[in-house]
């Protein structure tokens, strides 16, 4: 298992995590061997965002005796009534909700304290003015939270959520079909109306926030990477094609700023499948020819940092500098990170020789060699 930091929390998280949510569907003692199994492949975060007391007391039990081996991403304001979830910021809700989260998970502490699932500006500016904004900076102050986090389904929620600088991570849905539409408030509408015609690449609120997290070292987990099993059916697929889930974690796990993607598994061979991704092919790997051969994608002359451009002939890491390049074309002055991950590359673009034998196997249609020489301009060397 290969780990990363993730963010300004300094945690170093398994790239592939564990999301939560199918537990429930199971019986305790079968789920909690799938946790534990989990762990034992590597992975070391888990979100637990569902408020029912089964669930809950699954990954508590799963974790005794090995709290240390987690990091738990856990909501404040999810709670439980009358035996049905609930998005409250009551805080006669939203307190003893919490406090239950800790007695089931059998611990004092949540590492990533979530702010709850918030789509709207109306809700944010809500939420920002409240008694609950106040509650979750109290329970990092005393550490029963040790880090704030926010879950979100929008870019703009997410811009908002870095310019803070008190949130250090965010919990956001990042795969290819999401990465096409824009910013909505409400995820279940995003894709009526999905058509060729009303596609125009990588949406630039989703690109411009994720820059925004890289820039401000704001760490990113990733929900829904699947897309509910769709993108995993050419049936169900808005591309009309079906991708599979080492495909989709490389998608997710190429992004800016993102650190893990957490998966929902109902088997060990699923587990074995999300964790396989370690140890896969390039061409297994390989997401981009799926979506340049699909009947609708947009994503012509836009780099996605897939890396089907190596091999070059003078070593240039040609995705990632079209990376730095695109984050740092997004602001008046290049930032001082980004020029020193540029330097570090120790082979820049201002090698590039122009062969563009990278062009011929972009699946895009990218003009890589124009941009090393933007690229070689634009950093100096």
């Amino acid at each position: 298992m290969n780990y990363r930091i993730l963010g300004k929390t300094g945690l170093e998280v398994s790239e592939i995590g564990f999301g939560g949510e199918w537990l429930e569907r199971h019986e305790e003692s079968e789920s909690i061997e799938l946790l534990k199994y989990a762990n034992a492949k590597g992975i070391n975060i888990v979100d637990c965002w569902m408020p029912d007391p089964k669930s809950r007391d699954i990954i508590g039990k799963a974790m005794e005796g090995s709290r240390d081996k987690w990091y738990v991403q856990g909501h404040i304001g999810s709670t439980y009534q009358n035996g049905q979830y609930v998005r409250s910021r009551d805080m006669k809700f939203v307190r003893p909700a919490f406090e239950d989260l800790l007695m089931r998970l059998r611990t004092d502490y949540i590492d990533l304290g979530m702010i709850h699932y918030i789509d709207s500006v109306e809700e944010w500016n809500m939420v920002m003015n409240s008694e609950y904004i106040k509650y979750v900076h109290a329970l990092h102050e005393e550490g029963a939270i040790r880090h704030i986090g926010l879950s979100t389904h929008n870019p703009v929620i997410g811009k908002l959520a870095v310019e803070t600088g008190f949130i250090e991570m965010i919990l956001f849905s990042i795969n290819p079909a999401f990465d096409m539409r824009p910013a909505t408030e409400d995820l279940y509408s995003m894709f009526e109306g999905y058509d060729e015609d009303n596609l125009s690449g990588i949406d630039s609120e989703r690109v411009r926030f994720y820059q925004m997290c890289e820039e401000n070292n704001v760490g990113l987990t990733v929900m829904k990477g699947f897309f509910g099993g769709a993108l995993l059916d050419k049936e169900r697929s808005p591309f009309g094609v079906a991708f599979t889930p080492v495909q989709l974690i490389h998608y997710a796990l190429t992004r800016p700023g993102v650190s893990s993607i957490l998966c929902g598994y109902d088997t060990k061979e699923q587990i074995d499948q999300a964790v396989h991704y370690e140890e896969a092919s390039d061409d297994e790997k390989d997401y981009a020819s799926v979506i340049a051969n699909a009947p609708l994608h947009s994503y012509n002359g836009i780099c996605t940092y897939c890396g089907h451009c190596k091999p070059c002939p003078v070593d240039i890491d040609i995705a990632m500098v079209n990376k730095l390049y695109d984050l740092a074309t997004a602001q008046s002055s290049i930032p001082q990170s980004i020029a020193e991950h540029y330097k570090a590359l120790g082979v820049t673009a201002s090698k590039c020789i122009g062969c563009k034998g990278c062009e011929s196997r972009c699946p895009f249609g990218v003009h890589i060699a124009d941009r090393m020489k933007k690229a070689a301009e634009l950093f100096g060397f």
